[in-house]
C-alpha cells in the first residue's frame, strides 16, 4: 500500500515539473491526469536511458530527471495525438 502511495506522489511531482515545462491548455488538468502524466514519464524515461546505454532494461522506471523529459515527451505525444487529423469516412454514400 505504502509502494503505491509513495508511486503517486512521486508521478505527482514530475507530473507537475512536466506540465510546467510544456504547458497548454490541451493537456489534461486535475490530480489523477497529473500522476498518470509522471508515471508514464517514469517509464518513458527508462525506455531513453536504456536506449541511451544507462539503463538495464527498457521496463524499468528511471530517475526524477529522466521522469521529467519522460513526462514532457508523454505530454508531447498526447497533444500530437489530440490534434491529429480525422480522416472522414471514404466510400460511396450514394
Amino acid at each position: 500500500m505504502i509502494s503505491i502511495l509513495c508511486w503517486m506522489v512521486f508521478g505527482l511531482f514530475v507530473g507537475i515539473f512536466a506540465k510546467a515545462l510544456h504547458p497548454g491548455d490541451d493537456e489534461a488538468e486535475g490530480f489523477l491526469p497529473t500522476v498518470g502524466i509522471g508515471i508514464a514519464g517514469s517509464f518513458i524515461g527508462g525506455v531513453i536511458q536504456w536506449l541511451m546505454g544507462l539503463g538495464s532494461s527498457p521496463f524499468e522506471p528511471s530517475g526524477f530527471l529522466f521522469s521529467i523529459v519522460g513526462g514532457v515527451v508523454f505530454c508531447w505525444l498526447y497533444r500530437m495525438w489530440q490534434n491529429a487529423p480525422v480522416d472522414p469516412p471514404s466510400g460511396n454514400s450514394e
